[in-house]
């Protein structure tokens, strides 16, 4: 094998999604371009914990560990990250699998030294079996998934979305870990954008980095019932608006919001027109669509506005292989 060595990590948490991980962990061992390793970070849950264990003690290529800080999907990756070998770690979501060539499509990226992360493309898989008529493109990234408003092809990003992502080792070097505080850490709120600050962190301490996504790195991510519903889109649009306030307080809104600005001026308004157009040609689900863009939008810059005034009260801690930091209003570490 020529090319970077890859440690995936999947962080999991809950017995609920036991089938999923095993299925994650399945399209892995089936890439075209075989991972170095697989981490499976277990989040305070004793009996899962055992249970994988059990079910990969003969695995060579298997390693399941428990989050070695505190609950939260930030502290596994970190976790993952400081146990791995790879010179590169691929990140994969516990309810998603990839396609046979999505670390091969990593792999790539890294020809060029520059490249410090590589992202790819994540599809909706709905439980019910088709999108719901309401639901916008544009607010994919609800789900998380890739949404209608990002680049296509293989191009230069701000930062990937880190379900579906690599880093370079050295990148954690340069910009410590994921924070703790932003991301997703089992309260009730689905908070998230903690590899936004971290790609941002990264590309102020090296200037020169790249970030890549490259959309044939495909993985299919699972939407459960539940969150095919306008009550969970609210909450997490509303979750977004209060992570984006993290984000801002934490390496300053021009950066944390650069591209929400285009998302919010051009993406958006364009996704009304075609459901106000659709609604008008009697098409299924426009005005839905329509009417549910102005809605994330409206919450989502409710949750930004309670968001900064928490923000205020105090920065988010990033750490990672033993380094610990507090990211304050200007960005910097500590």
């Amino acid at each position: 094998m020529s090319g970077p060595g890859i440690s995936v990590v999947i962080c999991v948490y809950t017995e609920d999604r036991w089938e999923d991980i095993l299925a994650a962990v399945s399209s892995v061992r089936a890439q075209s371009y075989p991972a170095l390793e697989t981490l499976l970070v277990v989040d305070h849950n004793d009996a899962l914990l055992d249970r994988l264990a059990k079910e990969y003690k003969e695995a060579a290529d298997v390693r399941v560990l428990a989050n070695a800080g505190p609950r939260g999907l930030s502290a596994g990756r970190n976790t993952g990250i400081a146990a791995s070998y790879g010179e590169v770690i691929a990140f994969l979501d516990d309810d998603a699998v990839a396609e046979r060539g999505w670390l091969k499509h990593f792999a790539a990226g890294y020809a060029d030294p520059r490249v410090m992360a590589v992202g790819g493309r994540t599809e909706p898989v709905w439980a019910s079996g088709r999108r719901p008529d309401w639901f916008p493109e544009e607010f994919d990234w609800v789900v998380g998934c890739t949404y209608r408003g990002l680049p296509r092809g293989r191009v230069k990003v701000r930062n990937v979305l880190g379900g579906n992502a690599s880093f370079r080792r050295t990148a954690f070097d340069f910009a410590g870990g994921f924070a703790s505080g932003i991301g997703r850490d089992g309260d009730r709120l689905p908070l998230g954008c903690e590899e936004t600050e971290l790609c941002i962190r990264l590309t102020r301490a090296r200037p020169d980095a790249v970030l890549l996504i490259d959309d044939r790195a495909v993985i299919h991510h699972r939407v459960p019932e539940a969150r095919e519903h306008f009550g969970y889109f609210r909450t997490r649009t509303y979750a977004e608006g209060l992570s984006k306030a993290l984000v801002a307080r934490s390496v300053g809104a021009d950066k944390g919001l650069e591209s929400e600005r285009r998302y919010a001026t051009r993406v958006l308004p364009a996704g009304v027109a075609r459901g106000l157009r659709d609604a008008l040609l009697a098409r299924p689900g426009g005005a839905g669509r329509a009417g549910a863009i102005v809605a994330g939008v409206l919450t989502a810059a409710g949750g930004y506005v309670v968001g900064s005034v928490r923000a205020r009260r105090g920065g988010v801690t990033y750490s990672v292989a033993g380094r610990e930091g507090e990211a304050g209003a200007e960005g910097g570490s500590r």
